[in-house]
């Protein structure tokens, strides 16, 4: 795609955001239909700075990462409802110079999660107290499940569970609990501790079915024991997949070539376990 004057500008914020795999993601999608768009990495220390630059450039639409999904709250124009409960934005759409606020996080796991099991009704163990699991916490909500949260964190734990409205354990009592489904929403499993899992494999024929949100490596041990168990498993990429599709959709209007922006993100995680 040749970039010109008439080209739409959209991005991520972040620090740091050189290891992000959305702008290639969505730049691939804007280039698999044809539209004049592009896609930047801003890193981003002054939050404020950032966002008066975009209303004044003109920029669309603008991923938001770690560490501003929260601080840029109040600089937002409007916010999505869940987004408000969850208390993190990570998708910007701007309107001129109005900026709108929202949370794909959650539907990309809903979305990942819903592939292999019908939510409503259903009973999901939640394994986390940060932030990715407040947000799945309150989309699997949204979504009718009925939570158990589990957590090595008591204070946040206990916390987090109250503003979802749901029970809190121990993450060592997991092994003594049933649900149809297990969500791992920590960094436990990731590069560069892939030895490590959240839950025992004695404990995972408890649970139908294992997503994990971490996608470095893409099979992690929990997902891998999962699959040794007879569970069916739903990794990291998808959910990452998902949050990026929906943003796609909020800022084009156009249903997103999933399987070009699966195909990138599966090339691009394939090169960094090849390298790593």
């Amino acid at each position: 795609m040749a970039i010109d004057g008439s080209t739409d500008i959209y991005g991520i914020m972040g620090q740091p955001v050189a290891h992000s795999l959305s702008p290639a993601m969505h730049n691939a999608a804007f280039q698999a239909l044809g539209l004049n768009k592009v896609y930047l990495p801003f890193a981003v220390a002054d939050v404020a700075g950032a966002v008066a630059g975009f209303r004044a450039l003109g920029v669309k639409g603008v991923s938001v990462t770690i560490p501003h999904k929260q601080v840029i709250i109040p600089h937002l124009d409007s916010l999505d409802p869940v987004a408000g409960k969850i208390g993190a934005v990570n998708t910007l759409v701007l309107t001129g110079p109005l900026i709108h606020g929202l949370n794909t996080d959650w539907l990309g796991a809903n979305r990942a999660l819903g592939e292999t099991m019908d939510l409503k009704g259903k009973t999901v163990l939640l394994i986390g107290d940060g932030g990715a699991a407040r947000a799945i916490g309150f989309g699997l909500l949204e979504a009718g499940a009925r939570l158990l949260l589990a957590s090595r964190n008591q204070g946040k734990g206990a916390a987090l569970a109250s503003h979802l409205g749901c029970p809190w354990q121990p993450l060592e009592k997991a092994p003594d609990l049933t649900a149809d489904a297990l969500v791992n929403a920590t960094a436990v499993g990731m590069t560069p501790q892939s030895d490590r899992t959240p839950v025992p494999m004695a404990a995972l024929a408890n649970f139908p079915v294992v997503m994990d949100i971490v996608y470095a490596p893409l099979e992690t041990r929990l997902l891998k024991e999962a699959r040794t168990t007879g569970c069916r498993v739903v990794d990291g990429l998808t959910m990452l997949l998902y949050q990026g599709v929906a943003q796609f959709e909020l800022w084009t209007g156009q249903p997103a070539p999933i399987e070009v922006m699966r195909a990138i993100l599966q090339q691009r995680l394939g090169h960094r376990h090849t390298m790593a």
